[in-house]
């Protein structure tokens, strides 16, 4: 969650309910269940550990003021890290998710990319799973477990290539637009 929180703020500054908003927003009815305070904790953990700064900002006549959050040039060069973080197979689709959107709007790095370094490390995974199923001196209680992953493996790369396609298919509608 911290870094999914970091990320949204390296496009610009933004108070609690405005990430919050944009989280719930890039998951859709997955970000439903999202816990209001949970932002706001991490927000105060994040600041704690000097990766983001904050101010108070005056509110709206019928808006109280609010607290505005940017990202310390510490904080920066950790969401720099997250983003090339290679983390299969434990992934969280939803944070893998908001990594490719708060990526692709900060302008971080390229979607596409951030998949391909994913695939790559998944069909890796697949190619040790498949080996090690293959021997025969495998337990076949062992052996069902390394069905498992095979399983689960394959599933996160047909997910993955439906990733590739979308984010390609919308980088190449924005190129067409900017033409």
């Amino acid at each position: 969650m911290q870094d999914v929180v970091l990320a949204m703020l390296a496009k610009e500054p933004a108070h609690g309910y405005e990430l919050r908003s944009r989280m719930r927003n890039a998951l859709g009815p997955l970000g439903e269940s999202m816990n209001a305070g949970q932002v706001y904790v991490t927000l105060a953990r994040l600041a704690k550990a000097g990766l983001v700064t904050s101010e108070q900002a005056e509110g709206l006549p019928d808006r109280p003021d609010r607290r505005v959050y940017a990202l310390t040039p510490a904080g920066q060069q950790r969401v720099a890290g997250w983003l090339t973080e290679v983390s299969w197979p434990k992934p969280d689709l939803a944070e893998f998710h908001l990594k490719l959107v708060a990526a692709a709007a900060a302008r971080l790095a390229d979607p596409v990319a951030l998949v391909a370094a994913q695939r790559r490390e998944v069909l890796r995974r697949l190619r040790d799973a498949q080996r090690a199923a293959l021997e025969r001196s495998v337990d076949p209680i062992a052996g069902l477990l390394l069905e498992g992953v095979v399983l689960r493996l394959r599933a996160d790369l047909e997910w993955l290539e439906a990733c590739a396609r979308m984010w390609s298919e919308r980088d190449r509608a924005g190129r067409e637009a900017g033409a």
